[in-house]
């Protein structure tokens, strides 16, 4: 049979080391995220997690030896994507507020909700969640500035945070329609009587 060429395999290259430690890590961070979502931080395990990952208990005890380093780096994880794709979009100045309110949302508000609850009453959760919290709130400054740049003074900037964090904790308790028409209503009147110009 001329001419006829026996099918050739593609051969993919080895993943390095650090590619596959990395690639392990974010499994078993996004299944922390999840588990934290899905059950709560009280029915979370780290063998619950490492079933969620597809991984040994084993692989899971190597990159992390405890529960509370597992999900602290779960959630540090989630906030430095969601801070980067914050920083990143284009933002109407304004909806400077809208925009700061919908980051306190979604997988990476409920999971970090979840921590602050359980470190109240959990020493080693809670040493282990103080430097993250402190990292999230120098981000949150520094992009709010960002976003509404003279507009609001740091005083501005801090209150604001601490409403749309206080939002969307009672936002648990409205249905999504209410908690949109809440903000529509109540962001526009906060952002005017603390816009400086």
């Amino acid at each position: 049979m001329l001419g006829v060429t026996p099918d050739t395999e593609v051969v993919k290259p080895a993943r390095t080391q650090a590619e596959r430690t990395a690639a392990m890590r974010t499994k078993l961070l996004d299944a922390a995220v999840d588990s934290l979502v899905d059950l709560g931080y009280a029915r979370t395990t780290t063998q619950g997690i490492a079933r969620r990952a597809g991984v040994s208990r084993g692989a899971q005890l190597h990159h992390f030896p405890t529960k509370e380093s597992l999900v602290v780096a779960a959630v540090e994880h989630l906030v430095d994507k969601r801070l980067q794709e914050i920083l990143a979009a284009e933002v109407d100045a304004g909806r400077g507020v809208e925009v700061l309110a919908d980051a306190f949302s979604g997988p990476l508000f409920y999971a970090a909700l979840e921590l602050w609850v359980a470190a109240r009453t959990d020493p080693a959760l809670y040493e282990a969640t103080v430097p993250l919290e402190r990292k999230v709130n120098d981000a949150l400054r520094r992009g709010s500035a960002a976003v509404f740049g003279d507009r609001f003074d740091a005083d501005a900037i801090e209150l604001t945070i601490e409403l749309v964090r206080g939002l969307a904790v009672s936002a648990l308790f409205r249905t999504p329609e209410a908690e949109q028409s809440l903000r529509a209503r109540l962001l526009p009147v906060w952002e005017s009587k603390v816009e400086t110009s």
